[in-house]
């Protein structure tokens, strides 16, 4: 067998949709705890309608940390909760709560296996509200 490797990058990319912006619905939240101990929920942020419905845009993250309640107070919002003074909240009331969100290319280097990875990530403020119906 004759391979020829030399137009072929290294990298991984696991993106399934381009960058963009896309009407999405929460499909997923994972809580885990980050390598520094704090509680965050991890979003999965599906497409739902157009070429790319069905497909996960990304992924994103919301930590329960004081630096990062900030941007959970501001994606709370977009997707519709009161989030002033003191609230009650699960996971689980995220999921199937839509919102416009931009999706925009990252490169990470797995740190252990050295391999180059290229995903989608949401910039800080990524995330709009839907038009009222």
């Amino acid at each position: 067998m004759k391979l020829d490797f030399s137009q072929v990058e290294d990298i991984e990319d696991l993106r399934a949709v381009p960058e963009g912006e896309y009407v999405c619905r929460v499909a997923e939240v994972r809580v885990s705890t980050s390598p520094s101990g704090h509680l965050r929920w991890g979003l999965r942020w599906e497409v739902v309608q157009g070429e790319f419905q069905g497909r996960t845009a990304c992924w994103d993250s919301l930590h329960w940390t004081e630096r990062g309640l900030s941007r959970a107070k501001y994606v709370l919002k977009v997707l519709g909760f009161e989030a002033e003074g003191q609230m009650e909240l699960e996971a689980g009331e995220l999921e199937n709560r839509q919102a416009l969100v931009v999706c925009v290319p990252e490169e990470r280097e797995d740190p252990v296996s050295g391999i180059r990875r290229l995903m989608n990530r949401v910039p800080f403020s990524g995330y709009r509200a839907l038009p009222a119906a």
